[in-house]
């Protein structure tokens, strides 16, 4: 419930707040923000797949109760974060002295300047982020997931109050990385500082334990290809469009992007506490039938969401651009829907990723993204060049239903033991009341063609309830209609409890 919470409030402030600083801005310092946010964020691929590394290992030890090897654990990945933090000042420092060769033929003199700047503060900002990072990943680990998202709330509603003013006062972007990194490494100070006085962690270093680290490396280095994959999808569009079209461009794009990771953070709510649940199971080696029905319970609960997101976005989404972010940006809509379609299909099944990482079987997965992906950017390039953003996300769709769809629900079925055809059985069961509400959708849009706010939100409302009340009666099984009324119930309880009712 607090994932969601904090999902939805980073995405509200989100979308409330990017209308405003995108007229503040301007299309131009919008899309050069956009541009070197995207290649500075290259650099988290040097993080190397330690980060899940750390929540995999710590609750594997836990499980195991054994606890003077976790306080080892983290000082070994403590010493290495300080490394790759020098790696990252490394690279900035060359990323810095080769702005004007890699964009001076799509960028202005003051526009090299100023990108050059937001380099130096954004590459400050990682490099800080590494060492302080471990702690995010020991509280995950340790399952205490209400302080993190109470965190990630506050900061989200602190940030457009900081960035607000200062954009009025005229610094734009450069005030707008400022921010960011400020309250970045105090939410990260804030993490260490908890699990220091809360979770009563302590750090021991000593001599380096070749063989834990050769284990440990042998993991993480497939989660490493599977972020470089991840950076190939949805940062080098906007770096090749960069190259080819220019900052206007690139700013439609990364609006359909930021749509996109609006889109994709909506699963990460349930599959993004399991990990420490699933390698307990393994270590404990739980049967693969169990497994299974966890992969399928928790698709059934995630597609509810995506599908409804989904929906609504194919309908109302270019009407909603439009009056969001400005006429100028309607071509992001297409880009979105190519991107959020086929991408619709592993979010559902973001649970996979766990039990492979807790299986130590995500080589194949990561092997296959990093074909896949590359393939991608082979074919991205030509078609940003003839096409433009629209071209981009073609190429991206294209790796995201071959891999992500076809090889990996093959792998899973019969490599990992998942029952793949009783998951997809029951996802199309829940499938078929919400098709048969496309229709009336369109309908409501041909009899309300008018766009403002106002009929636009009527519209998604009288959806909303027509999609609920389908998805209640048609797509629930008894289980999932419990996960909703035990809540409540218990929510009513306390209310009439205070209230003596």
């Amino acid at each position: 419930m607090l994932s969601y919470a904090s999902i939805g409030i980073n995405n509200m402030v989100g979308l409330l707040f990017t209308p405003f600083m995108l007229r503040m801005l301007g299309k131009s310092e919008f899309g050069l923000y956009s541009l070197v946010a995207s290649v500075v964020a290259y650099l988290t691929v040097l993080d190397l797949g330690l980060g899940n590394a750390v929540v995999r290992y710590t609750a594997k030890y836990r499980a195991q109760n054994r606890q003077q090897e976790q306080y080892a654990l983290f000082g070994m990945f403590l010493a290495l974060y300080c490394g790759i933090s020098l790696l990252v000042i490394l690279a900035g420092t060359l990323l810095y002295y080769k702005v004007e060769t890699l964009f001076g033929n799509a960028l202005t003199a003051a526009e090299l300047d100023k990108a050059r700047i937001m380099v130096v503060l954004l590459v400050f900002n990682l490099a800080a982020t590494f060492p302080l990072s471990i702690f995010g990943s020991i509280i995950v680990a340790y399952e205490n997931y209400v302080f993190q998202k109470l965190v990630n709330i506050v900061r989200a509603l602190i940030t457009p109050c900081l960035m607000i003013p200062l954009l009025l006062m005229g610094y734009k972007a450069i005030g707008i990385v400022v921010i960011i990194t400020a309250l970045n490494i105090i939410s990260l100070l804030v993490n260490s500082w908890y699990c220091f006085t809360k979770l009563k962690i302590k750090l021991h270093f000593r001599k380096m334990e070749w063989a834990v680290l050769k284990g440990i490396s042998t993991y993480s280095f497939f989660i490493f290809l599977g972020v470089v994959v991840d950076k190939i999808y949805w940062s080098t569009g906007q770096f090749v469009l960069g190259i080819v079209a220019g900052t206007a461009v690139v700013a439609v794009y990364a609006i359909a992007v930021q749509l996109q990771m609006y889109y994709m953070s909506l699963s990460t709510a349930i599959s993004g506490v399991f990990l420490p649940k699933v390698t307990a199971m393994v270590a404990r080696n739980i049967p693969d039938k169990e497994v299974s029905d966890l992969f399928i319970r928790t698709g059934r609960v995630q597609f509810i969401v995506m599908a409804f997101v989904l929906c609504v976005f194919i309908l109302f989404g270019k009407t909603f651009i439009v009056l969001w972010a400005g006429a100028d940006y309607a071509d992001a809509y297409l880009i979105a829907v190519l991107l959020m379609i086929p991408l619709t299909v592993p979010l559902i099944q973001t649970l996979g990723i766990s039990i492979l990482q807790a299986r130590n079987q995500h080589k194949f997965r990561s092997m296959v993204y990093i074909l896949v992906a590359t393939a991608s950017l082979a074919i991205s390039i030509p078609l940003a060049k003839l096409y433009g953003g629209i071209g981009c996300a073609v190429g991206t769709s294209l790796s995201l239903i071959v891999g992500n769809i076809f090889i990996m629900n093959i792998y899973y079925y019969k490599r990992v033991n998942i029952d793949i055809p009783r998951f997809w059985k029951e996802i199309g069961s829940m499938s078929l009341p919400i098709v048969g509400l496309i229709p009336v959708g369109v309908l409501l849009n041909y009899l309300s063609p008018i766009d403002t706010f106002t009929s636009l939100v009527t519209k998604v409302l009288i959806f909303s309830f027509l999609y609920l009340s389908a998805i209640w009666w048609k797509g629930l099984n008894n289980y999932e209609r419990e996960l909703f009324r035990v809540p409540a119930k218990k929510v009513i309880s306390k209310v009439k409890l205070h209230y003596n009712i």
